[in-house]
């Protein structure tokens, strides 16, 4: 078995606490909150050891499991990492790109595994959705929460969007070639709202949008493709594939018939809303780190991949930045 310890208590931490109890590969050693009463309380609730000295918790363990505010994040990874620990690591990976740098560097050093917390990849609507993806060219995203002052240390970009950026990225294989944005901040010191264009040399355009002051929770996301439309509830995971194809000879339709007019025949329309078997995403991510730490793999979402997330979302940032510059 592998020895796991997690790093921060609150929330999301708390969650990691309790999937991590379920995973049979993990012995759960403890957990470090520099919050005492939180601390306290979080020991009793789920029978897990307090450690007081972050460091000696580190020692005690194979993995390390960080879950603390994302300011934090590069002290806990370095330190894990120089004692060749493997670590999980939520998303945001680190909150600079200078950090991110180091961070890998570290980790080439150490020879260890690491993946980073950019848990919708393990949504079971986009699982479900893999397999119908071939070169979206246009993608929209929309990831809406209601306001919680959790979260707000950072910018809604490093927030909520985020995660839209790591699966675009993961969705299109291809460079990016120009990035626009605008955003506003309404309760807080950085945006809360915010709008990004990215556009790929391979001429797939994503057009992205969160807000963290909205009315209504919504996460979805729209791929239109040649031959097909992938609408993603990553809230309500739900799926739907339309797809159009020609309309074989011989054959009874099924779904839409579209006749295309002028002597051009007609298409089929077939729609595919397929059921989506319950998963728990945090769960699933972090069996599959277990996974490729015992079976010398390389994980899901690398450190790579978190690096890659972070500086789109800081060139996102940066036009934002140079947006309310020019109308100041």
């Amino acid at each position: 078995m592998l020895k796991i310890g997690v790093l921060g208590a609150g929330h999301l931490g708390k969650i990691h606490l309790k999937c991590i109890k379920e995973i049979p590969g993990f012995d759960l050693i403890g957990f470090y909150d520099p919050d005492t009463a939180n601390a306290i309380k979080t020991e009793k609730e789920f029978g897990v050891k307090n450690w007081e000295a972050l460091d000696e918790l580190i020692d005690a363990v194979d993995v390390v499991d960080i879950v603390t505010p994302t300011i934090s994040h590069f002290d806990c990874a370095a330190m894990s990492l120089k004692k060749c620990r493997h670590v999980f690591i939520e998303k945001p990976i680190v909150t600079t790109l200078e950090e991110a740098r180091e961070l890998i560097k570290i980790a080439g050093e150490a020879n260890v595994k690491v993946q980073v917390g950019h848990v919708e990849r393990f949504n079971p609507a986009f699982l479900a959705a893999e397999s119908s993806f071939d070169r979206p060219m246009f993608i929209e995203s929309h990831r809406l929460a209601q306001f919680n002052p959790r979260g707000t240390d950072v910018p809604v970009i490093l927030d909520l969007m985020i995660h839209d950026i790591d699966i675009v990225l993961s969705v299109v294989k291809s460079n990016i070639r120009k990035i626009s944005a605008s955003g506003v901040a309404v309760v807080s010191d950085t945006p809360d709202i915010a709008n990004a264009r990215i556009e790929f040399d391979n001429g797939c355009v994503a057009n992205l949008t969160a807000s963290r002051i909205s009315l209504k929770n919504m996460r979805k996301s729209r791929f239109f493709q040649r031959d097909a439309y992938i609408s993603i509830d990553f809230l309500k995971k739900e799926l739907e594939v339309v797809k159009i194809s020609d309309v074989e000879k011989d054959t009874t339709p099924t779904g839409f018939v579209l006749e295309l007019g002028h002597g051009r025949g007609t298409k089929q329309i077939s729609f595919d809303k397929p059921e989506i078997k319950p998963l728990n995403a945090i769960k699933a991510e972090l069996e599959s780190f277990y996974s490729a730490i015992i079976n010398n793999t390389v994980p899901p979402v690398t450190i790579n991949d978190g690096y890659s997330a972070l500086e789109v979302a800081h060139k996102i940032i940066e036009k934002i930045n140079q947006t309310a510059s020019i109308i100041n």
